[in-house]
This record gives C-alpha cells, sequence and structure tokens, in this order.
C-alpha cells in the first residue's frame, strides 16, 4: 500500500494543518462527557415520562379492571424504550448508507477491492443499529404482553387462562396483531443486521425498519379520530421525523471520537517493502457528517413540527382544549421543546459546523451543543410517551349511533356529486400533501442549484413537474379521493387519473435528470443521494421493472388482479390497504408512461414500433376491462359499496357500470396522448439520425454512398459474370 510522505514546510517542519486531530475529553465515546450526556438523556426521558404521567393522571389506580402499578408504569416505560431503541436503529442505518464512508480511503487494493478494514465511524453506527434492534425487539414483547393486560385489566399472570387471552389478543384483535407485527419486524430487523453488511441490504434493511412505525401510527390515539386518516398520515409522517433526528442525534453522540478516525491501525504491507505493515488512519469523517446530517435533521424538523401542528389540531378541534386540559398542555411543553431543539440545530448550522476546522475549541462547544440536545430529546420522547398515554378531550371511540358510512370508511358520507364539487369537496390526505411539497421544494432548489452554477433548465419541464404535482394533489385530497369512497365511478376516475393523467406531467418533468445534474457526487467513498439514484437506475430491480415488456404488463394486467381479488376490498376498508393502492397506481403508471416518452436515464429502451405497439395493446386492454364492468349485473365488493347507505345518485350496480365507461374513456384519451407523443419522438429521431448522415457525407464526401454503390456494382458484375 502506499505510503504518503507528510508535506513539509520551509523550515523542514511538519506543517499544523498537516498533523492528526487530536480529540479532546469532551469527543470520546467511551467515557467522559460523552457517556455522561448519554447517561442525563436517559434520566430526562424518564424523569419528562414520570412528570408527564402525574400530571395528567395516566398513571393513576383505576376504580375498575385496574392491571396494578407494575402494568400502569412499565408500560409506558417499555414504550419510551421502544422508541428510543427503534430511533437510534433507523439513525445507525441512515449514517451507514447515507452519510458515513464504510472504508478509511477510497484506495484501492491491487485486487480491486476496498481495503478490508473499515472506517471505524461505521462500524460502530452499525453497532448500534444492531444493539438498539436488539433492545428493540425485547421492548417490544415487554410492550406487547402490558398492553394486554392493561386493556383487559389484569396483571401480569402465567396462569393458563391468562396465556390463552393472550394468544387471543396477539391473532384475533388489530392492536395485539399491530404489536405482534412489530415484535416480527423487530426481530428480522435485529437478525439482518447481524448478517447484512452490503450498503444496498443495509438500506433495505432500514427500509423495514422504517416500516416498523406503521403500528405504532395504526394504534395510537390518532386511529380512531375524528379524521382518522388524517390523522393517522399525520403522526406516521411524525414518527418518521422524530426518529430520523432522534436516532441521529442519538448516534452522533455515540459516534464520537470514532468520526475523526479512532486510532492508528495496522494495514496492508507496502508495495516491496520487507517488513512491517503500513498504518492506515482513517479520514476524519466529522465536519462531512455534520453537514449531512445537519441537512437531514433540518428536513427532520420541519416534518415534526408540521405534522404535530396538523396532529394536534386534529386531536383538538377546540382550540380551547389547548390549555384547558391535560393533553393540550402536554403538547405545548412538547411544542416548546421541540422549537429549543430548532434553535441548537440552527446554532450547528450556522456557527458551529463553519468553525469546525479552526481549532479543538469548536469541537468542544460542538459536543456541548449535541450533549444538551441529546438531553432535551429525552424530556421530548418521554413527554411524547406520557402524551400517548393520556386521553385526548376528544372521545376517541365510535358513537352508537354512527351511520353505516362512517363504520365503513371512518368518514360521514359527503353531499350529493354536482359538477361544482368536482372543485369544491376536499379531504387533505396529508402522507400525499407531504409528497407534493417535498417534489416541490426539492425540484425548485435543484433548478436553482444548477441555474447558479451557469447551466440551464428548460422552463417547459419544470412547469410540467409542477402541474404534476397539483394534479397528484388534486387526486389524493380532492373530490375523487373524497368520492372515490362511496361511489364506484369517481374511484375509477381516481385510479385512471393516478395511473394516466399526473404521471404524463411527472414524467415529462424529467426528475431524476435534474437531481444528477444538481446534486455533487461525493468524494469519499459515503454514498449519497446522488450515488443512490445511480445505484438504483443500474440496479437488476430496475432493469426488470422498467423493462418495456414488464412495465407494459404491469400497468395493463395488475388491473384484473386487483378488481377481481380480494385486493379491492382491503383498499376500500383499510387505511394503508389505500395508501398502498394509490402508490401502487401512481408508480405503475409513471413507470409505464417513462419507458415511452420518459428522458430521465433507464436501463434499455424500446425500440419505437415497439413502443407503439404496446401502447395501442393496453388501449385495447383498458376497453375490454371496460366493456367488461359496463355489461356486468355483479357488484364487484357488495359488502362495501351495497352497505354505505348512500340515498343519493344511482344505484350501486348503476354506478359500477357508470366506472366501467370511465375506465374506457379516461384510460383511452390520455393513452393516446402518449402515442402522439412516441410518434413525434419517433419523427423527431429519424430527423436527427437524417442530419447526422448528411453531416457525415459532407465531411467523408460520401464515401458510405459511394461505397454502397461499389458493393452494387460489385454483385452487379458477379451476376453478369455468371450469366456469360
Amino acid at each position: 500500500m502506499e505510503i504518503r510522505p507528510k508535506p513539509v514546510g520551509e523550515n523542514g517542519e511538519v506543517p499544523r494543518s498537516a498533523l492528526p486531530v487530536r480529540p479532546s475529553a469532551h469527543d470520546t465515546a467511551t467515557g467522559g462527557p460523552v457517556r455522561g450526556w448519554a447517561i442525563g438523556a436517559g434520566v430526562a426521558v424518564l424523569a419528562a415520562l414520570a412528570a408527564g404521567l402525574l400530571f395528567s393522571g395516566a398513571a393513576d389506580p383505576r376504580q375498575v379492571l385496574d392491571p396494578g402499578a407494575l402494568v400502569r408504569w412499565g408500560l409506558p416505560v417499555a414504550k419510551a424504550v421502544l422508541n428510543v431503541s427503534l430511533a437510534l436503529v433507523i439513525g445507525g442505518i441512515t449514517f451507514a448508507v447515507g452519510v458515513l464512508p464504510r472504508y478509511p480511503s477510497r484506495r484501492r487494493t491491487d485486487h480491486g477491492h476496498d481495503d478490508a478494514e473499515e472506517h471505524p465511524a461505521f462500524t460502530r453506527s452499525l453497532r448500534i443499529a444492531t444493539a438498539g434492534a436488539i433492545v428493540w425487539t425485547i421492548s417490544a414483547i415487554a410492550v406487547l404482553v402490558l398492553t394486554h393486560s392493561d386493556l383487559v385489566g389484569q396483571p401480569l399472570s402465567g396462569s393458563a387462562d391468562y396465556t390463552k387471552q393472550l394468544v387471543f389478543f396477539m391473532t384475533d384483535l388489530d392492536v395485539g396483531r399491530a404489536w405482534l407485527t412489530m415484535v416480527i419486524i423487530a426481530a428480522v430487523v435485529a437478525t439482518l443486521l447481524f448478517a447484512v453488511r452490503s450498503l444496498t441490504g443495509l438500506a433495505l434493511t432500514g427500509l423495514l425498519a422504517l416500516g416498523g412505525l406503521v403500528p405504532l401510527a395504526l394504534i395510537g390515539h390518532s386511529a380512531s379520530a375524528g379524521d382518522h386518516e388524517g390523522a393517522i398520515n399525520s403522526l406516521g409522517l411524525h414518527l418518521v421525523g422524530a426518529s430520523l433526528w432522534l436516532g441521529g442525534v442519538g448516534v452522533l453522540a455515540l459516534l464520537g471520537r470514532t468520526l475523526a478516525g479512532g486510532a492508528d491501525r495496522p494495514g496492508s504491507a507496502p508495495a516491496g517493502g520487507s517488513g512491517g505493515r503500513a498504518v492506515v488512519r482513517a479520514s476524519d469523517a466529522t465536519e462531512a457528517a455534520l453537514r449531512r446530517f445537519s441537512a437531514l435533521a433540518l428536513f427532520a424538523f420541519l416534518l415534526v413540527v408540521a405534522s404535530g401542528v396538523i396532529n394536534a389540531l386534529i386531536r383538538l378541534p377546540n382550540l380551547g382544549d389547548l390549555v384547558g386540559s391535560a393533553y393540550g398542555q402536554l403538547i405545548l411543553v412538547k411544542t416548546a421543546l421541540a422549537l429549543v431543539l430548532g434553535g441548537i440545530g440552527f446554532m450547528h448550522r450556522q456557527w458551529v459546523i463553519p468553525q469546525l476546522g479552526r481549532g479543538a475549541s469548536a469541537r468542544r462547544v460542538l459536543w456541548q451543543l449535541i450533549g444538551v440536545e441529546l438531553v432535551v430529546m429525552g424530556a421530548v420522547s418521554g413527554v411524547a410517551v406520557a402524551l400517548s398515554r393520556s386521553a385526548p378531550p376528544e372521545p376517541t371511540t365510535y358513537a352508537p349511533d354512527a351511520s353505516p358510512a362512517f363504520i365503513l370508511t371512518g368518514y360521514e358520507l359527503p353531499p350529493e356529486l354536482t359538477p361544482a364539487r368536482w372543485l369544491t369537496e376536499w379531504r387533505a390526505d396529508w402522507l400525499w400533501v407531504a409528497v407534493a411539497l417535498f417534489g416541490a421544494v426539492t425540484y425548485a432548489l435543484g433548478i436553482v442549484k444548477v441555474v447558479r452554477r451557469g447551466d440551464s433548465w428548460p422552463w417547459a419541464r419544470a412547469l410540467t413537474w409542477f402541474v404534476g404535482l397539483a394534479a397528484l394533489t388534486y387526486i389524493t385530497s380532492g373530490p375523487p379521493a373524497v368520492y372515490g369512497r362511496v361511489l364506484f365511478s369517481a374511484h375509477m376516475v381516481d385510479h385512471m387519473m393516478l395511473t394516466m393523467v399526473a404521471p404524463i406531467f411527472l414524467v415529462l418533468g424529467s426528475p431524476i435528470t435534474l437531481a444528477l445534474k444538481a446534486l455533487t457526487p461525493r468524494g469519499d467513498g459515503s454514498r449519497g443521494l446522488r450515488e443512490w439514484i445511480l445505484v438504483f437506475v443500474h440496479s437488476k430491480w430496475s432493469q426488470l421493472v422498467t423493462h418495456p415488456l414488464f412495465a407494459a404488463a404491469n400497468f395493463a394486467g395488475s388491473i384484473i388482479l386487483f378488481y377481481y381479488s380480494d385486493i379491492f376490498g382491503y383498499a376500500m376498508r383499510d387505511h394503508v390497504g389505500h395508501e398502498l393502492m394509490n402508490l401502487h397506481f401512481t408508480l405503475t403508471g409513471y413507470i409505464f408512461v417513462l419507458t415511452m416518452i420518459g428522458s430521465d436515464p433507464l436501463p434499455r429502451r424500446a425500440p419505437y414500433p415497439l413502443r407503439l405497439l404496446l401502447l395501442f395493446a393496453t388501449m385495447a386492454f383498458h376497453a375490454f376491462f371496460g366493456v367488461a364492468i359496463m355489461g356486468s349485473d355483479i357488484l364487484l365488493e357488495p359488502g362495501y359499496f351495497g352497505n354505505l347507505g348512500r340515498t343519493w345518485g344511482p344505484s350501486a350496480i348503476a354506478d359500477q357500470q357508470a366506472g366501467g365507461a370511465v375506465a374506457w374513456g379516461i384510460g383511452e384519451i390520455p393513452t393516446l396522448f402518449v402515442a402522439i407523443g412516441v410518434a413525434v419522438m419517433w419523427s423527431t429521431s429519424d430527423a436527427r439520425e437524417t442530419r447526422r448522415r448528411d453531416r457525415a457525407a459532407d465531411r467523408d464526401h460520401e464515401a458510405e454512398l459511394e461505397a454502397y454503390n461499389a458493393m452494387f456494382s460489385r454483385l452487379n458484375e458477379r451476376d453478369r459474370s455468371r450469366g456469360q
């Protein structure tokens, strides 16, 4: 391995800037102040939790069916441990796959492999995630058992009856199944973290860990709120932001001096050397890691604050309850602490990080701020668990006289659909609102960065992207979504617009091309967003799903699989199923349109004749599907559409037949526009090829044409000789 000489100044001394940074007493991960801050954070969690429970009365003995002090206090403590450990899992994996370099340097050995020794910060981040996953699994089991005792009002017991009740709770009740799912996810993540080391595998493991937040969002107070879907989505977004933020700060504090590279470690022997091994010092990743996490923390902070405000407004429709109830007062305390954390993050970005290269004092201040931030976050976590155990002012159960529509959909029937109400009836789906806002802001930032660098970006592409996001918001939060829950015809409008209208505009915006132009490549071997985009574009999965034949088959065939199976009923009745339906329709349409008229990079592109053939085939398939629905006298989901108690509009079967006409009409018109786009692209491509050949002919004096004519002359001479 090459040993680089140290730079030497004019007087023969090694300049101070070339010396490795020596960690201070505050920059240690194995003891001292940072360990003290971590202990302080744990104490803050328990203290804030206890104060919140006592203040709200959530831990008071019950007059009827009291499960005992062990359950009343043990359950919130177990939930707090679960939340912190899950956040550390997500934070550790995030640092490993998107913040830290895996290896000390980018130098390669003669065999083309990376240095065998991992960067100490990368290794420690995975150890933190692994330990967190083990604690997460154990705490999830504890929460499962304690939740059962809390709901049935019985102390913990080892009796056969208690065990039977616990099994029934886990297998037959929604809450029990949700916590059992959490236990399974935690155990699988813990197992994978022991076995997986590739960055792609770790990224998939991180996505699975994020999936563990879904049960938390579904079984909280928000699951039975008045606007239950809005509450679940806002709580889910809140949990994502909080986990990234808390987990990131916790992992950052626990990494400590390993970010600076740690101690010198033996590496490979020098090439041509006779003895010893070269000493490899891992690069100092402190400043780079802080800058990268600072951007992620800003996103998490905005997500936490915005989703928290939305969730609070849903839970507290009467703003007087914000100060007049214990639940509202806990929200105010949590908000104040979150704003303090935002101020600390601002100090990091504006003052501390820019000073890191100027001396040890800046690093001392850095770790002190991280310690304070960790303690405050611990207090926020404790208050959050206490809040989840406190009774909100609004009831969280169905009223005895709830209508059939409310029981089936979670909402009362909207007013009768009229042409004007195709513009006025809205119900925000905060998940897709967040997606649209994120897409709009990041796209605008990408344009700004490209323009500031001196490049240009077509205004037409930007316009189509923002129109596509507006269409996506209208489809998921507007009248198609509202009436799509009670009318099959409106649902079909929703479906067809998701697959064939919004994707056309989004694809024409070329977001991947803009991202690759705007994002700066990393030079330390870590994977940023740009590197992950390239990995995905060139992956085997991308080659499969973007293959023109697969994309067309998925686009057309999934309609049959969806509507003629139990998946349709699941998507209509269950919130998770509904959101997965929206995601599937959007991605299916986007990928298909991308393979037809997109300009973003793809592993392969179909020739233009095949594209037109596939488009006409899908048009025929949509027509066949629409006609089949129009001619059917059997409801696809009679238990749903037949039991809504709708008193206006056509009958359920007549509405379904109208939906078949919608599938035929809306499915054909956008496809025709895409076909026209393919034809235009084909013509433009032929024109470019003709101009290219003309320029080549001018350069070589039509050598290609002369060679072509000479070939025919030789063939003619050969035929004449054979005739003689």
